[in-house]
């Protein structure tokens, strides 16, 4: 039982001291034809850093004919960033002759780019599609247009540089003012390429983190009679405005009525008010002596007369 229990002991003794100083590890590098020390790789553990990671780093790169430093490597992983991306990157760019140095992959790689597949795509150029995009001539006539836009990684520009959606925002914009700028829609069904020509032109890949190859129209369809809706709306709009004006009218004649009635009716109650005066003047003029008998009865008959006449009139 003591026996079994001093090899267990031991073997547990072995794994540590095997995992402190990884000399299968440092072996294995020794046989690849990299060199490096056993006090590194242990140093490597103290620091946080994975041995295996950088070590098999290094024999990548070294059999791909990469000159690779294990210090830089192992800052980059201190630094977060992932070593075996960033070697394969390298590699990748080595062979197709893409120029791409350890420090550009590094900061590509902690900006938060996939350097990897920057590279590929440096070397197979990639396809966007862009969304409909809606656009109107001068004829008034709407169209509707698809493109597809060849990029490639621009490996200078992956740091700081604008994405994808830039590129297809600035794609947009030129569509729509070549669309814009053109005479008839009937010239832009004719010759799709010269809006191609025109925006590739514009030179919209600056700032961005990939180079323009070519923008092909894919499909161009035709839209509403844009012009047409618009002059409808302004005769619609041109017709409101008028009934308005008819009704403002309107309005103020029927007001210039009403202020007439009340004219008249006032007028009306100062003449019953003076009728009503007539009486007591009558009656004063007879205790004055200044109307006589037979002055107040021709008066009467001539009262009779006018509203006899009035009365056939009506």
């Amino acid at each position: 039982m003591s026996f079994i229990l001093w090899v267990a002991v031991i073997l547990v003794a072995l794994v540590i001291v095997l995992w402190f100083f990884p000399v299968a590890l440092w072996f294995q590098a020794l046989l690849s034809g990299v060199y490096v020390s056993l006090i590194q790789l242990i140093l490597m553990r103290w620091r946080g850093v994975n041995p295996k990671t950088i070590v098999y780093a290094l024999i990548t790169g070294t059999k791909a004919g990469l000159t690779l430093h294990a210090n830089e490597l192992e800052a980059h992983y201190l630094a977060k960033g992932n070593v075996s991306k960033v070697v394969m990157a390298l590699i990748s760019a080595n062979k197709a002759n893409i120029a791409l140095d350890f420090k550009m992959a590094t900061a590509i790689d902690l900006a938060g780019r996939d350097v990897l597949e920057a590279v590929q795509m440096s070397v197979n150029p990639k396809v966007i599609n862009t969304p409909p995009v809606t656009a109107v001539a001068k004829d008034g006539i709407q169209l509707i247009a698809k493109a597809r836009v060849t990029v490639r990684a621009n490996i200078k520009q992956l740091v700081g540089g604008a994405g994808e959606e830039t590129v297809l925002a600035r794609v947009g914009e030129g569509i729509v003012s070549s669309i814009g700028s053109s005479e008839s829609h009937k010239s832009v069904l004719e010759n799709p390429d010269s809006i191609s020509k025109l925006v590739l032109n514009k030179g919209l890949d600056a700032g961005t983190a990939f180079e323009i190859l070519s923008i092909d129209i894919a499909d161009i369809d035709v839209g509403k009679n844009i012009g047409a809706v618009l002059q409808m709306d302004q005769a619609e709009a041109d017709k409101n405005i008028a009934q308005a004006r008819a009704e403002e009218r309107r309005a103020m004649a029927v007001a210039l009525e009403q202020e007439n009635k009340a004219k008249a009716q006032d007028a009306r109650a100062k003449v019953i008010e003076a009728e009503s005066q007539v009486p007591l003047a009558m009656a004063e003029a007879f205790r004055n002596g200044n109307l006589g008998i037979m002055d107040y009865y021709r008066m009467k008959n001539i009262q009779a007369d006018t509203e006899m006449r009035e009365n056939i009139a009506k």
